[in-house]
């Protein structure tokens, strides 16, 4: 090969050297596009970083004035206290023993057992609306008595209780209490009424009745939502027909409403349970104890506005 041969040779390879440089050179910026996103296009896809906000939550019982010696806003559904007002105290009860009487029976007796009035119970004074002698179903004697929180009713019902378990009313109503938890709580008679001008019939905290109203709802809803309606009817085994009168006249005022009991002795002073349902399947318990015979209303009233608020995300409604 002479000189001028290799003189083209060696002009071809060098052409060929650079075109393949350049061609790597290219190849390398390209794959610089394709997997490492420039500089730029990482600032405009990150997230724009946001200061978190506190944001204050409306306190809807802070301003709650009550008259009550103690009351109790409880989450049956959730088992939290909303709202408490010495609500561990032990206070006399009055009729809402009442709820601990029927609990009791329901516990131990089919709803069909005839309850006859006895001479005892016939004997107590007003509420009362029945004579010595007449037969009732236990589920429609239950009604009736709690709805209008009659003693007699109420007296009856107990002592057909403690008989079938032979031992003594007090000591029947006390292991209901216990059965359910309730440390504060005991009987000495089903009516809750005075036994004197020192001692109540019951005894117990808005914490306890709290539970026991729910426990009441939940095991005899039908009996329970009697107590809702303005007044509860029933026919005796005898066949005569009773109407009663419901002691709470704030039932229409309060949203699903699914328990009422009001208490009054001079020892307890003005007493209210209630049960509502804040939403689908979410029970509230509101309990008041040791107001008077009128405020027991407005407490229970100013309770439930505070809880629909609570529930609503306001401060008040």
């Amino acid at each position: 090969m002479n000189i001028a041969d290799l003189q083209k040779l060696a002009q071809r390879t060098r052409s060929m050297r650079e075109a393949g440089i350049a061609l790597l050179f290219s190849s390398s910026i390209l794959a610089l596009f394709i997997f490492i996103p420039p500089l730029f296009a990482k600032e405009q896809s990150a997230p724009p970083i946001t200061a978190a906000v506190a944001v204050a939550v409306p306190n809807a019982f802070v301003a709650i004035s009550l008259e009550a010696k103690a009351a109790i806003i409880y989450d049956l559904a959730t088992g939290e206290t909303l709202y408490a007002k010495n609500a561990d105290d032990q206070l006399p009860l009055a009729s809402l023993t009442k709820l601990l009487t029927v609990y009791a029976a329901l516990d131990k007796l089919s709803p069909n057992t005839p309850i006859t009035i006895s001479s005892s119970a016939a004997q107590l004074e007003a509420p009362r609306a029945f004579s010595v002698g007449q037969t009732f179903a236990l589920a429609d004697l239950a009604r009736l008595t709690l709805t209008a929180s009659l003693n007699d009713g109420s007296i009856a019902i107990a002592e057909a209780t403690a008989t079938l378990e032979n031992r003594p009313q007090s000591e029947m109503l006390a292991g209901a209490a216990a059965a359910l938890g309730l440390s504060q709580t005991y009987a000495l008679n089903g009516s809750g009424l005075d036994v004197n001008a020192s001692v109540s019939g019951g005894y117990g905290s808005a914490y306890d009745l709290a539970r026991l109203a729910g426990a009441l709802v939940e095991q005899s809803p039908a009996i329970a939502e009697a107590t809702t309606k303005s007044s509860a009817q029933a026919v005796s085994k005898e066949g005569r027909s009773f109407k009663v009168i419901n002691t709470d006249p704030m039932i229409n005022t309060i949203p699903h409403l699914l328990l009422s009991k009001t208490g009054y002795t001079d020892l307890a002073g003005g007493n209210l349970a209630l049960i509502f349902d804040s939403g689908i399947g979410h029970p509230i318990a509101i309990v008041v104890l040791g107001s008077s015979q009128k405020s027991r209303f407005t407490d229970g009233s100013a309770l439930v506005a505070a809880t629909l608020a609570h529930f609503a995300g306001i401060a008040s409604l």
